[in-house]
């Protein structure tokens, strides 16, 4: 295939901006111009590449080729960035999937050492999901619980995140008087982050041996989470370290005090030869190793 730049460009500003418009706004063309480009892809690949539909959405073709067009941006900025020397208009941008608890404790303190002319695109998602995106080519890098490499991928064991299962001290006596039993387990209230967000079922399965489906409350923030576990809307799975300071406060107790649930996380990322994603990689690796259970 003798692929352009420029076509592939046009298919990950349609498939980051959802559209044909708002590709052309991003790249400062018109809708017909972004259009012929993203038809001339197609008949070089044989294949069309983009869904239409609200939004767009790349199909299987173009999710292979929506990882090269983000692999040829990254690698073209950061050659700019060294034929071009201080260019101040020279940025590497970096697309990144983390889950929204390493994203609310360790992984913050990663990103805040890079070069200023590295530019984030981070996607909150949950970390049994994420390997979703290195997959279909949205993200170069995720942290994820996938420890089967994706295809075209390295991965790099973290640790593990440890989760405790907690609630309000009011809670607990109105609904679990007698402890986390499955009667109780199954009629108790739960926050979860999201629809995806499984490990308050995990938990309750592992400590009753059965499944249970009780009412759920869908939080996604964390923030709020831990606020509304602690104002007795329901219990939930907290990080390790915000329970603890719960409970040393008196705002949380533990639903079954000695068990919890350690989440084991990876870093996946392409073996694509960049500079940057090299760094972010090693930040990623050393701050894990400093924060997250070995």
């Amino acid at each position: 295939m003798d692929l352009d730049p420029a076509q592939l460009k046009a298919l990950a500003a349609v498939v980051d901006e959802g559209s044909f418009e708002g590709a052309a706004r991003l790249l400062s063309v018109t809708p017909s111009a972004v259009s012929q480009r993203i038809k001339a892809l197609e008949r070089a690949a044989g294949h069309v590449v983009v869904r239409r539909a609200r939004p767009c959405e790349p199909t299987v073709p173009g999710r292979a080729l929506l990882r090269l067009a983000r692999e040829w941006s990254v690698l073209e900025a950061e050659a700019a960035g060294v034929l071009g020397g201080d260019d101040p208009d020279a940025h590497v941008r970096l697309a990144i999937a983390v889950n929204a608890d390493s994203l609310s404790t360790w992984f913050p303190p990663v990103l805040a050492g890079l070069a200023p002319h590295v530019l984030l695109d981070v996607r909150r998602e949950d970390q049994d999901h994420s390997a979703a995106l290195l997959r279909e080519g949205s993200v170069m890098a995720a942290v994820t619980t996938d420890s089967a490499p994706v295809q075209g991928c390295r991965v790099h064991h973290l640790g593990d995140m440890r989760y405790l299962a907690v609630a309000a001290p009011g809670f607990v006596a109105r609904w679990l008087p007698d402890g986390p039993t499955h009667e109780a387990l199954a009629r108790a209230p739960l926050l979860a982050f999201t629809g995806k967000d499984a490990l308050q079922d995990r938990f309750a399965e592992q400590v009753t041996g059965r499944r249970v489906d009780p009412p759920r409350h869908l939080v996604p923030s964390n923030h709020a989470f831990v606020e509304l576990v602690v104002r007795g809307l329901g219990w939930g799975m907290v990080p390790e370290q915000a329970a603890r300071a719960g409970a040393v406060r008196g705002d949380l107790v533990e639903l079954a005090p000695g068990q919890h649930l350690d989440v084991p996380l990876y870093w996946q990322h392409w073996k694509v030869g960049s500079h940057w994603l090299g760094v972010l990689t090693a930040r990623v690796v050393e701050h894990a190793a400093a924060e997250l259970r070995s």
